[in-house]
């Protein structure tokens, strides 16, 4: 899986945190699909796309609240480990996952691979469903009256 992972310094959260608003500031219009940078240590002008600098206003907020930041193609293919790393659960409880066909796969020689586009699709339905179940559960506690207002 090409990952592109880090950690920001302490450092790196204050350079971060300290360019976001004036970064997100100068983002132009929506309808805009390309933009010109100008790199100051290389004098160099590149044409880039907006979502890339949509992009890295997110990295950028992200390195601000000390956040690990981590890149991946949606589209790329990926071990049961690493969907799992993705997950946050073990990969056991992935396999099962898998071999319950909640989520799809492909075998590669002996090898189970995952999509992280599927992955991130169930981890976002997972997401929901937690969100809809609290929901509900505020709702009885407050219908019951049990002091959670």
């Amino acid at each position: 899986m090409q990952t592109l992972r880090s950690t920001p310094s302490l450092r790196d959260q204050q350079v971060a945190s300290n360019s976001l608003s004036r970064f997100t500031a100068a983002l132009p219009d929506r309808h805009t699909h390309q933009v010109q940078l100008r790199l100051q240590a290389s004098e160099e002008t590149i044409a880039v796309p907006r979502k890339a600098l949509e992009l890295l206003r997110v990295i950028l907020a992200g390195m601000a609240q000390g956040q690990d930041i981590s890149l991946v193609v949606a589209e790329e293919l990926v071990s049961t480990q690493q969907a799992a790393d993705l997950l946050h659960v073990s990969r056991p409880h992935l396999v099962k996952l898998l071999e319950t066909a909640v989520l799809p796969f492909i075998k590669v020689g002996s090898h189970r691979r995952v999509r992280v586009v599927d992955v991130l699709a169930y981890k976002d339905q997972q997401t929901a469903h937690r969100q809809q179940h609290l929901l509900l559960l505020a709702q009885q506690a407050q219908d019951l009256q049990l002091g959670y207002d």
